[in-house]
C-alpha cells in the first residue's frame, strides 16, 4: 500500500491507574521520512510507540499506520512494520547467528533462507566476525545492532526504534546513526524516540517535542529552533551577592528580564551560573551588558550562538530532557512485533 503518510494518529490516549501517560497526541509521519519523538525519560514516547506498534490498545484516539487501522486491523500493522526497543529481544542462550535464523524461521522463512538472511544482516551490521560466539560475550553496542538487524529481516518499510543509542559509546551510536540513514535511503520509514538532542538535530525531518504525555511543539529542527528565537545569549556571572545581598545571578535575571522581556534560563556551575536566554535581535546584547553594569553585576563570559534544542525544550517545558521518572509498566523483554 502506498500513502503519503506512514503514521496518522490524532488525540492518542493511553491511562495507567491515574496517570494519563499519553494524553492526546497527534502525530504525522511522512513516508520516507525520519521522524524524531524527542523527550525525557517518562514523557511518553515509548507508550505512544507500544500503541502504534500494536503493543498497547489506546484508551482513547484514533491511529492509522499505512493506511490499516491499529486497533481494527492489528495484523496488517505488524505485517508492515519492525520494532526495536529499549531492551534488547534477542535469547542470551543463542549466538548470533542463531537468533536471527530462529527470527527469520518465525517469519516464515524456510531454514535456507533464514541462515542466507542471517549472514546478510551480520555482514550489513558488522557482525561477522562474532556470529558464533555467545551474546553473554557481547558489548551493549553489538547487542543493540544484533537486534536492529532481527528486526530488519523482512525489511519492513516502516521502522520504531525506541531510544536506539541509549548506552552506547560514542563510536558506536555514530555507526547507529549511519544505519538509520541507509535505511531510510533504501525506502524505509524511521519513528525515533530519543531523549538525545543531538541525536534529533542529526537525523530526524521533522521532531515532536513531547513533555508529560503531551506533544508541545512539532517542525523541523530549524523551525524549533525559531520559536525561540533566532540566536541564544549566555552568561555567566560569578557566585555570591551583591553589596545590597541581592543574589548575583538573581540580580542578573532581573536585568536580562527588563532588557529582553523573557525569563533566562538558569544553569548553575561550579563556580558560577550561566544565564540562557533567546534573543531575536544580536544588537540586544549591548543592552543587557550596559543594564548588566548599572546593576554591578560583573560577566564573566559571554556567547551568542544558535540555540540548540536543548534551549528549545528549556523554553518549550521549562526544564531539561532530564529523566522524570517511569510513566508506566515495564515493557515486556520480547517487543519484535512480526506477521
Amino acid at each position: 500500500m502506498t500513502t503519503s503518510h506512514a503514521i496518522e494518529a490524532r488525540g492518542l490516549v493511553k491511562v495507567f491507574g491515574d496517570n494519563r501517560a499519553v494524553d492526546g497526541v497527534d502525530l504525522e509521519v511522512r513516508t520516507g521520512s525520519v521522524y524524531g519523538v524527542l523527550g525525557p525519560n517518562g514523557a511518553g514516547k515509548t507508550t505512544t510507540i507500544r500503541m502504534l506498534a500494536t503493543l498497547l490498545r489506546p484508551d482513547g484516539g484514533t491511529a492509522t499506520v499505512l493506511g490499516h487501522d491499529v486497533v481494527r486491523e492489528p495484523q496488517a500493522v505488524r505485517s508492515l512494520i519492525g520494532v526495536t526497543g529499549q531492551y534488547a529481544s534477542v535469547d542470551e542462550a543463542l549466538s548470533a547467528t542463531e537468533n536471527l535464523v530462529l527470527f527469520g524461521r518465525l517469519l516464515g522463512l524456510s531454514g535456507r533462507a533464514a541462515r542466507l538472511k542471517s549472514a546478510e544482516l551480520l555482514e550489513e551490521f558488522d557482525l561477522t566476525a562474532a556470529a558464533k560466539r555467545p551474546l553473554k560475550d557481547f558489548s551493549g553496542g553489538m547487542r543493540r545492532r544484533l537486534d536492529l538487524a532481527a528486526s530488519l529481516i523482512a525489511r519492513p518499510p516502516l521502522i520504531f526504534l525506541d531510544e536506539p543509542t541509549t548506552g552506547l559509546d560514542p563510536r558506536t551510536r555514530l555507526q547507529m546513526w549511519d544505519t538509520i540513514r541507509r535505511l531510510v535511503a533504501e525506502g524505509s520509514t524511521v519513528l525515533l524516540t530519543t531523549q538525545y538532542l543531538d541525536e534529533a538535530d542529526q537525523l530526524a525531518d521533522r521532531i515532536a517535542v513531547i513533555d508529560r504525555g503531551r506533544v508541545v511543539a512539532e517542525g523541523t529542527a530549524d523551525d524549533l529552533k525559531k520559536s525561540v528565537g533566532s540566536q541564544a545569549l549566555q552568561l555567566v556571572v560569578p557566585l555570591g551577592s551583591l553589596p545590597d545581598g541581592v543574589p548575583v545571578a538573581r540580580a542578573a535575571q532581573a536585568a536580562v528580564l527588563e532588557v529582553v522581556g523573557q525569563e533566562a534560563v538558569v544553569t548553575p556551575l561550579a563556580d558560577g551560573t550561566r544565564l540562557t536566554v533567546p534573543l531575536d535581535m544580536a544588537a540586544a546584547v549591548a543592552d543587557v551588558l550596559v543594564r548588566l553594569r548599572a546593576a554591578d553585576v560583573e560577566v564573566r563570559e559571554l556567547t551568542l550562538s544558535k540555540p540548540t534544542l536543548d534551549e528549545v525544550f528549556l523554553a518549550l517545558t521549562g526544564h531539561g530532557a532530564e529523566p522524570q521518572g517511569e510513566t508506566e509498566p515495564a515493557a515486556p523483554t520480547l517487543e519484535k512485533v512480526t506477521a
